[in-house]
């Protein structure tokens, strides 16, 4: 007879990982099972060419966009999920984004639990995952009862002169929030050596606060914790009445398999989350497993964001670049009335990136020649709302592939933003001629497909006609089914969402350690 958990955790990243962590020391059974397996420890984490030139790491899924085209997502199935490739930029949501906010395209809604419900938890996991940061110098930063845990990582200094020429334009920069195992005091004794393979590849040394090392690692010490890779959920199961998940059903190893436990989890990415609930369609749950209101798979966002490198007028020779951010224009400003969103750095571009094609020859030439561009670019992120909309959503074919459909929405603040940013480029010592979209050059050939900041298709709320999941993230349909990935955020606001998932996974952590008691 198969062992029986207390809970089943589907996914081992953001969400589920941190959960298995917060439910490690209280004895329970607990079994994860994770798609994917450990990333293997190589050189090629390092190797640029390797991670965005070849995709090495990438899923080999194929799916499809509205108009059936196939695509390859940029995801990752391995043992910390989508944290092991993030840049590990790990920001609150501003204490507006929880309530109704009206953007240029219409209304971002208000959450089903506000910023205070969720204050303590991010201090949680500000901790957990070792941020580093200042309060204090972001003017639309949330109230907090803390300052950061782990001091801010300093700026190296072309992005020190950066901050300083931002505030002499009037602007306010800020240290981003950084989840690094960094110790600059004493740095013969630190994890992190600042390199310039951390946003966008795998730590080769496990320095950055991934949920594999911070939580899963650790979670799997307990004897009472059980990891299972390379297992693929095929569907869940339930009892005659529908209302109870009875089984989770997936290949383990190219076998099938069944486990049981109390509680199922479901945390396998916005896009992952909603194929499992609608393959697992029954006779109760005719249009997939909890899907009586038909918002399983909707309202898919994951940021209107724009990677671009400026050219700096003097070497850039930054190795760890992701220490800045802005957020001046996050909700607007004099000139429009609607929130923009988020400027960040972005990992530290390199020559083995740039693949020769003839866009990025001709945006440069003659001023700069190809060769010349890594020694000077400064690389720059901006993130954008985009507005939850029924229509862009997550489907099966009849044979279970997944098809995304998305039209992009509130674009006009993306202009505004890049806008905003590009007038002041000459007095930030770059040359406001030679901006270039990162997607020019680096392997990204379907807009929609990169989906690092995937939310939605799982919405909780107080009203199971227009939500998925209650307060505490079970199914309004269900009594022991719960989703703890970024599906549940009924909007995704402007900066990057892994630590509301973290923080949200300690919150609904608290909630199953006083229903198992």
């Amino acid at each position: 007879m198969p062992e029986h958990y207390d809970v089943i955790i589907v996914g081992s990243g953001a969400g589920g990982g941190t959960l298995a962590y917060r439910l490690a020391p209280s004895g329970r059974r607990v079994l994860i099972l994770e798609r994917g397996d450990w990333l293997p420890r190589e050189p090629q984490n390092w190797d640029a060419t390797a991670v965005f030139v070849d995709n090495r790491y990438v899923s080999s899924d194929q799916w499809y966009d509205g108009d059936g085209k196939a695509f390859q997502p940029q995801v990752h199935y391995v043992v910390g999920g989508a944290t092991k490739f993030y840049g590990a930029a790990l920001y609150r949501l501003r204490e507006a984004d929880f309530e109704e906010l009206r953007h240029h395209d219409g209304i971002s809604p208000a959450w089903a639990v506000g910023y205070d419900v969720m204050e303590p938890y991010y201090t949680q996991a500000e901790e957990l995952y070792q941020v580093h940061g200042a309060r204090g110098e972001d003017p639309t930063e949330p109230p907090a009862t803390g300052p950061y845990p782990y001091p801010p990582v300093s700026h190296e200094s072309r992005i020190q002169r950066l901050f300083d020429d931002m505030t002499a334009v009037g602007l306010h920069p800020f240290h981003a929030p950084c989840g690094v195992m960094l110790d600059e005091s004493r740095p013969e004794r630190s994890a992190c050596i600042r390199c310039a393979t951390c946003d966008g590849f795998p730590c080769l040394v496990h320095a950055k606060s991934d949920a594999d090392v911070v939580a899963v690692r650790p979670a799997i010490e307990h004897d009472n914790v059980t990891l299972v890779r390379n297992a693929r959920v095929r569907r869940l199961e339930t009892d005659g009445s529908g209302r109870t998940v009875t089984s989770v059903v997936a290949d383990v190893d190219g076998a099938q398999e069944r486990f049981t436990a109390d509680v199922v989890v479901v945390s396998a990415g916005a896009v992952n989350s909603a194929k499992i609930l609608l393959a697992s369609a029954n006779d109760h749950h005719p249009n997939g497993l909890a899907n009586g209101s038909d918002q399983v798979g909707r309202n898919y966002v994951f940021h209107n964001s724009r990677a671009f490198l400026a050219v700096s007028t003097e070497r850039n020779d930054t190795r760890f670049q992701k220490t800045l951010g802005l957020n001046d224009f996050y909700f607007g400003d004099a000139d429009f009335g609607y929130p923009m969103g988020n400027l960040q750095m972005v990992g530290k571009s390199s020559a083995p990136m740039y693949r020769g094609e003839k866009p990025l020859e001709a945006a440069f030439a003659p001023t700069f020649a190809l060769r010349d561009v890594a020694e000077h670019a400064v690389d720059f992120w901006l993130s954008v709302e985009d507005l939850p909309d029924p229509d862009n959503r997550v489907t099966l074919d009849r044979d279970g592939n997944v098809h995304l459909h998305y039209e992009p929405n509130n674009q006009v603040p993306m202009q505004q933003l890049y806008h905003r940013v590009k007038k002041h480029l000459s007095r930030l010592g770059m040359h406001p001629h030679h901006l270039v979209p990162r997607d020019v050059y680096m392997k990204n050939d379907v807009p929609v497909a990169g989906c690092a900041h995937q939310a939605g298709t799982v919405r909780f709320g107080t009203d199971p006609a227009t939500s998925v999941l209650d307060t505490d993230c079970k199914a309004h349909e269900l009594d022991n089914l719960y989703v703890v990935d970024a599906s549940f955020f009924p909007s995704i606001g402007a900066v990057n969402p892994a630590l509301t998932v973290m923080a949200n996974a300690l919150r609904v952590g608290d909630h199953l350690l006083a229903r198992l008691s």
